[in-house]
Parts: structure tokens; C-alpha cells; sequence
């Protein structure tokens, strides 16, 4: 069952709306999400990954860890059918280490789009 309401922000990320979700059915850990999304490096807004471009969306489990603790915490922060910009600071992404093309210590930008919580799809008017 989703939450009625958006959790409280947390330090690591920044979410800024792009386009209002239906402001009702928000994400709760363990829900399967599908997103579309566009990572970028916060410092030269150079893209290291798109669901877009793949033209595939990502499908995964929030909450658990199966993805950094900026979405894990940002998304949650997300409505059904909102489009936003996460801004995640290093140490909620891959932090020291970094990970493939993303450098070590490195401050991410998300575009993102929750498009289904748990198979549903939202219900939108413009």
C-alpha cells in the first residue's frame, strides 16, 4: 500500500520537481518501481547512463538497497507519475570509490520519471 504522503527530505539528495505526480500514491520500501532516468556528473554535466537512450526503462525494488541510497532515499520522496531532478551528493551515490565511468568522490544528477509503483501505472491530467 503506498503512503499518502512524501516523506521528509534527507541531507544527501535534493529532489526538485519537473512535473507534478498525482501527489497521492507515493513509493514505500520494497515496492517495484519502473523509472525512466538520466544520470549525469554534477561537475561537467557529462551523461554516464540512460534508461532513455536505451529506450528500456529500469525496473527495481526501493528501499532495499538495490540501488544507491540517493534513489533509495530521493525516490521515495517521488509520486506516481513525477518527473524529477535528483541531486545526489557523493557519499549518497558511489562515493570513494566510484564506479565505471563515474570518478571517485563524484556529485550525481538524476532526471528521473517514477512511471509505475508496483506494476501501476499513474493516471494523469495535464
Amino acid at each position: 500500500q503506498a503512503a499518502p504522503s512524501r516523506p521528509a527530505p534527507v541531507a544527501g539528495v535534493k529532489v526538485t520537481t519537473i512535473r507534478n505526480g498525482d501527489r497521492r500514491t507515493y513509493p514505500q520500501p520494497g515496492d517495484v518501481l519502473t523509472m525512466h532516468y538520466v544520470g549525469k556528473l554534477r561537475s561537467n554535466k557529462q551523461v554516464f547512463d540512460s534508461s532513455v537512450k536505451r529506450g528500456q526503462p529500469f525496473e527495481f525494488q526501493i528501499g532495499v538497497g538495490q540501488v544507491i541510497p540517493g534513489w533509495d532515499e530521493g525516490v521515495l520522496q517521488m509520486s506516481l507519475g513525477e518527473k524529477a531532478q535528483l541531486v545526489v551528493s557523493a557519499d549518497y551515490g558511489y562515493g570513494a570509490a566510484g564506479q565505471g565511468p563515474i570518478p571517485p568522490n563524484a556529485d550525481l544528477i538524476f532526471d528521473v520519471d517514477l512511471l509505475r509503483i508496483n506494476g501501476v501505472a499513474a493516471r494523469l491530467r495535464d
